[in-house]
């Protein structure tokens, strides 16, 4: 049987993680080695951050749902009691925008929260 040599497929694999490394500082982007490390440290910031993403999302559209049941007379964990007990079932990222865009029409909705409260 023919022996088969693992040129192609090891400079295929290096050259992927050295396009990868691209951009960054020094020897990172040149070296194998160097850019292996720094392209796994750089994917676990990416994993890390895009979990963290969703986090940060969150609390910005409860701060702003908070700032807007208060200027109609109501706090955030009433509000999202009331709005349960009235079987409105928008997400905080729709309530959230309708707080900035169409403040006439979260109004109506914390009035409907208050009365099933």
């Amino acid at each position: 049987m023919a022996r088969v040599k693992g040129a192609m497929m090891t400079r295929k694999r290096r050259n992927k993680t050295l396009k990868l490394a691209k951009g960054y500082w020094g020897a990172k982007s040149k070296h194998f080695k160097m850019a292996k490390q720094a392209v796994m440290k750089s994917g676990n910031y990416a994993y890390a951050g895009r979990k963290k993403k969703k986090r940060d999302f969150r609390q910005l559209w409860i701060t702003r749902i908070s700032a807007a049941c208060k200027m109609n007379g109501m706090n955030y964990s009433q509000f999202m009691n009331g709005v349960k007990k009235a079987g409105i079932t928008l997400n905080r990222k729709m309530l959230s925008e309708i707080a900035i865009s169409d403040p006439a029409g979260f109004t109506a909705i914390v009035e409907k929260a208050k009365a099933a409260l």
